[in-house]
């Protein structure tokens, strides 16, 4: 397997990613294991995340796959004891499941006379159930795993955690006001966990990803033809660097946050790699 371009030595480092079937965890996955880590990747859909384990297998890494629901306790448990007999206690535990769902999503960035249409998805037609699976998914798909493994860290100074929050936490985005409450309470849970875990030698940070064109937000983004959204424009004009995130762009903030000799004496910080989003006052 090739060497890691920042050189960050993770030989023989157990590492559990969540939701690593997607775009960015799936990244992370692949970059833990060229820095000799040995990663398991969990993920609702089992097939998603064997893919990427067999890339990673097919270079020389050591990965397998496993089918885990992050908000199932007994699961997650579960699948812990399958990690500890297949690689041994977990080191690095990356929290990256997570998501948004339309029906907690507004149509409209503004409240406007009339959007009580019955045709316009309005604040007031949020569905509350799936406002509450946003939280759910995020929040307790942060608070659960994280019970599951962290056991295994108890007594074992050394050992990290990385939660993943957004740019939605620090401001948040129109239109998406669940997600955007949601990964402000990951921000706050990851100070929360940075100090509870702090006496153990545990320590806990997060990477607050601004915007990545990947396959899960290309419709919101981009027209069928290719061309950007207003959405996308108007992300652009926010974003003083003028251009999307790259996935390859999440990789050293992940991996100083990881490295205990760059990074040891580090825990209960939300790192924005948002090309200079956080930073703009829009004049």
């Amino acid at each position: 397997m090739s060497e890691n371009r920042l050189h960050v030595d993770l030989t023989g480092k157990v590492a559990v990613v969540t939701g690593a079937g997607g775009v960015l965890c799936g990244h992370f996955s692949k970059v833990l294991a060229k820095s000799g880590a040995k990663v398991a990747l969990l993920d609702l859909n089992r097939e998603a995340a064997e893919t990427v384990a067999e890339e990673i297998r097919a270079s020389g890494g050591q990965a397998k796959a496993y089918a885990c629901n992050v908000l199932d306790g007994e699961l997650c448990r579960t699948v812990a004891d399958m990690v500890l007999e297949d690689f041994g206690p977990c080191d690095i535990l990356v929290n990256g499941a997570g998501g948004n769902n339309p029906r907690a999503t507004t149509d409209k960035e503004y409240y406007e006379p009339g959007d009580l249409d019955g045709e316009t998805k309005s604040f007031f037609d949020l569905d509350t159930r799936s406002v509450g699976f946003v939280f759910d998914l995020n929040f307790l798909g942060t608070l659960v795993p994280t019970q599951a493994f962290a056991r295994q860290m108890l007594g074992r100074p050394g050992c990290c955690i990385l939660n993943i929050s957004s740019m939605n936490a620090y401001t948040p985005l129109t239109k998406i006001p669940a997600y955007s409450g949601a990964k402000a309470a990951v921000s706050n849970f990851t100070q929360w966990l940075a100090v509870h875990f702090a006496k153990e030698g545990i320590r806990v940070n997060a990477i607050a990803p601004g915007f990545f064109s990947t396959k899960q937000n290309a419709a919101l983004l981009w027209n069928e033809d290719g061309s950007p959204t207003a959405r996308t424009g108007k992300i652009l004009a926010a974003t003083p660097m003028g251009r999307f995130g790259q996935p390859e762009e999440l990789e050293g903030g992940l991996l100083f946050l990881l490295d205990n000799e760059a990074a040891g004496f580090i825990t209960g910080v939300v790192l924005p790699i948002d090309g200079g989003f956080s930073a703009y006052s829009g004049v």
